[in-house]
């Protein structure tokens, strides 16, 4: 193994060529090594994702680079969680927080003693004892203290809104330093080795060929690779989240910028708000089988804080996975391995976590099938996880007030999510199981927060005296609201990172 070849470009293309190139070719030793990444300006990007999840700070960290220097470069604002506006029902509000929620007792999770504090009429709104939720709705951030582990001001989980085309830009420039090869291309036909099926080579338009050892498809939805060449096969999801198209314009900045993403319902899908510091993402996801593309764009049009600054762009997209996302020397990752809509705001994360497993299993000795097989299982688990979370925001509603919002309530939903939901609504019990992405933090807060609320909770929680637990309950709150007192506002931060453009 000795050349790796990158095909497409964007977020996904360079994320992949700059970590390969940070851990394969930073050693003298491993100068064998030849990364070659083929885009074309020709094709486009989709370019949109503009919202992570924390882990994004251990993958820039892996990189060498700072949150401060990634702010600047990508003109991005800090993000501690999700709020979303009438997705239970139209008026409803809750937030879906990066940190956990209150402080356990005898080893059970605060939101069982919650419970019966509720059911006793003495608890508060859930999000008032998550130090996020709080100061997210007052504009306010810091980064988390590592010396003060027992305070909330230790736990604080943040991520970022960012502009996903500088990010792109930022890690080719740094990509590039560190080795690899960039070609300006656009590939005519896929060549295949006769004697074992896989990837030979790249025939580009004007005939020039390049060969490979190992093949990264960051094509996108195309997937010219994973399924053109190599016919990997895809799994629809498209009865469970029946969301197949996005409308995206970017508008004139409001000030402040909120550290939080906003996750507003309509009529047949949701529209998405992102805080950068140069303007606000904004988009309209939505269902043709349930809305006009005219119609979407109205509603999306009509409803932003500023002035557009581009006309709505269209992208259509279908939810599901690549039955195979590794077939012999080809990987696929980003959107050519598959699709679940950016309500949690996963699609960078999926590719940061695709980056880390082919690292993990990367064939420095040659291909190897228990490789291939165990990268395709953990994928497949970790898109079916993150897929059963989206469909809980739909399935979980009590909205009647269109056929898109009744078509979610009554459709049947994989047995995964069943039994999370049974769990849940009986006794509050939440199980993360092997490498989960979402926290059982999250399911609280969005199982709550849609309208399911259990008819129990754990037995132990009445071993205390019920004006001990409020007490407790109470000092939680207050603690939260004082440390949150102490934040900075979030806008200050961001201007003291900001540099002209």
């Amino acid at each position: 193994m000795r050349r790796v070849v990158v095909v497409g470009g964007g977020s996904a293309g360079w994320m992949v060529a700059a970590a390969l190139s940070r851990l394969l070719l930073r050693d003298e030793g491993r100068q064998h090594w030849e990364i070659e990444l083929v885009e074309s300006e020709e094709i486009g990007t989709v370019g949109v994702g503009e919202g992570t999840i924390p882990a994004i700070r251990a993958f820039n960290a892996a990189l060498g680079i700072s949150e401060d220097e990634f702010l600047r470069e990508t003109k991005g604002t800090f993000k501690l969680g999700i709020e979303f506006v009438d997705w239970n029902a139209p008026g409803s509000r809750y937030f879906h927080g990066f940190s956990d929620v209150g402080r356990p007792i005898d080893g059970l999770p605060f939101h069982q003693y919650w419970l019966r504090l509720r059911k006793a009429g003495l608890a508060h709104d859930f999000a008032d004892y998550s130090v996020n939720s709080v100061a997210a709705l007052q504009g306010r951030f810091m980064r988390p203290r590592p010396d003060m582990a027992h305070s909330p001001l230790g736990e604080i989980g943040h991520a970022f809104h960012f502009d996903a085309n500088r990010y792109g830009r930022y890690l080719r420039r740094r990509a590039e330093q560190q080795g690899v090869v960039r070609t300006e291309g656009r590939i005519d036909e896929v060549l295949r080795d006769p004697h074992n099926g896989n990837i030979a080579g790249l025939r580009l338009a004007g005939g020039r060929l390049i060969e490979g050892d190992l093949f990264i498809d960051c094509s996108g939805a195309r997937a010219l690779l994973i399924e053109q060449a190599c016919a990997a096969g895809f799994e629809d999801w498209s009865h469970w989240l029946p969301c197949d198209r996005a409308l995206a314009v970017p508008s004139e900045p409001a000030l402040p910028p909120s550290p939080y993403t906003r996750s507003t319902a309509r009529s047949a899908g949701w529209q998405w708000r992102i805080p950068l510091q140069h303007r606000i993402g904004n988009g309209h996801v939505y269902s043709s089988a349930f809305m006009q593309d005219g119609d979407a764009a109205d509603v999306l049009l009509s409803t932003l804080d500023g002035k557009p600054l581009a006309e709505p762009r269209l992208i259509r997209f279908a939810a599901g996975r690549r039955k195979r996302t590794w077939v012999g020397n080809c990987v696929a990752i980003g959107l050519s391995s598959g699709f679940v809509e950016p309500l949690e705001s996963t699609s960078i994360h999926l590719v940061q976590s695709a980056i880390t497993r082919l690292m993990d299993l990367f064939p420095h000795a040659g291909l190897d099938a228990a490789d291939i097989a165990v990268y395709n299982r953990q994928t497949q688990f970790e898109l079916e996880r993150i897929r059963d979370f989206i469909i809980l925001h739909y399935k979980l509603t009590t909205r009647a007030d269109s056929p898109f919002w009744n078509y979610c309530r009554q459709m049947p939903i994989p047995d995964t999510l069943a039994e999370k939901m049974a769990l849940f609504a009986t006794n509050a019990r939440v199980y993360r199981t092997e490498m989960e992405l979402f926290r059982e933090a999250s399911w609280v807060q969005v199982m709550l927060g849609q309208g399911l609320v259990p008819s129990g909770y754990h037995p132990v929680c009445d071993i205390h005296p019920l004006q001990r637990l409020q007490a407790f309950a109470d000092d939680v709150r207050d603690v939260v609201r004082r440390c949150v007192a102490t934040m900075p506002m979030h806008a200050d931060l961001v201007a003291g990172l900001a540099v002209p453009a």
